[in-house]
């Protein structure tokens, strides 16, 4: 409802204008002191930023959106942390949170950093999905984790930065020389430069696009492979895959899929998860995956 939505708007705001200094302040604290290497330490400072909240996220700002409550089904619970054990994840507890007040989207994650890390699946994954669903998905999160995906991704994008921050070194100083008398913009410590500094890093980040996107899908791919050999239930998962097509484009075209796509298609997806059936499954196995299936729908 409008109201519900006006209220996420106000804490997303709210955090925002207390999160945003804490990056900004030693920013500018950086630029003014280090005039040459600002660039270099800079970066520095984004990284810790990053850290810091993957860090948080779990703990303080997602709860400020939804309600996070241990998954009581033990249908449900059990299997997911059995696989998380077999692969070294040392949790007691799953959780879910109540993503249907927002959203009709199925999602779930292993998110966190370092002692926050925690798996979460929201109510819709449970509503609107059957057990061998569930857990392909959960197989697929718990593989994130397992392949050390988030620290993968926290030094790509930490590299991602330092590259940001060096265009902006090499763009700031020519529009300043150019322009910065008729702005009256001194320098990359003058906090008049920020709108500048912004636009600079923006396009920056908007060219790097196919870029980060490829690394997120190839860690996309990565994770549907552990979870197809993990828990066998390639069925599962297709049937999953079409579902994200309410919200995602089944088959783009495969320079679309670059660009744009940050999880690999749905198209691709389900061919992978064929083809794996096809290669590692005997007759004997789809039919009983296909009974477990038609005899195991999650339905509250």
């Amino acid at each position: 409802t409008f109201p519900e939505w006006m209220r996420d708007f106000v804490v997303e705001l709210g955090l925002s204008l207390i999160l945003f200094p804490l990056l900004l302040i030693p920013l500018y604290g950086v630029f003014r002191k280090a005039p040459r290497t600002w660039w270099l330490w800079g970066s520095v400072v984004g990284i810790s930023f990053l850290a810091f909240l993957l860090l948080i996220a779990p703990v303080f700002i997602d709860p400020m959106f939804n309600d996070y409550v241990p998954l009581a089904d033990a249908e449900v619970r059990d299997p997911i942390l059995a696989l998380a054990r077999e692969n070294g994840m040392e949790v007691g507890e799953v959780l879910q949170y109540d993503a249907s007040r927002q959203t009709t989207r199925v999602s779930a994650n292993v998110s966190g950093f370092l002692n926050t890390m925690a798996i979460r699946l929201n109510d819709n994954l449970l509503e609107r999905c059957t057990l061998p669903e569930i857990e392909s998905v959960m197989a697929h999160e718990i593989g994130h984790y397992v392949l050390n995906h988030i620290y993968e991704m926290l030094i790509y994008l930490s590299l991602i930065l330092v590259g940001g921050f060096a265009f902006v070194r090499w763009g700031f100083d020519r529009v300043v020389e150019r322009w910065g008398g008729n702005w009256s913009i001194s320098g990359i410590g003058d906090v008049a430069g920020m709108p500048l500094l912004a636009a600079l890093f923006a396009t920056y980040l908007l060219v790097m696009t196919p870029v980060v996107n490829t690394m997120i899908r190839v860690n996309e791919v990565e994770a549907d492979m552990f979870g197809l050999n993990a828990e066998r239930q390639p069925d599962g998962f297709a049937v999953v895959a079409l579902k994200l097509s309410e919200y995602r484009m089944m088959d783009p075209g495969p320079l679309e899929e670059w660009i744009f796509f940050d999880h690999p298609s749905g198209r691709s997806r389900i061919h992978i998860e064929m083809t794996w059936k096809a290669e590692n499954l005997s007759p004997a196995d789809v039919t009983d995956t296909q009974d477990e299936e038609t005899s195991s729908p999650i339905s509250r």
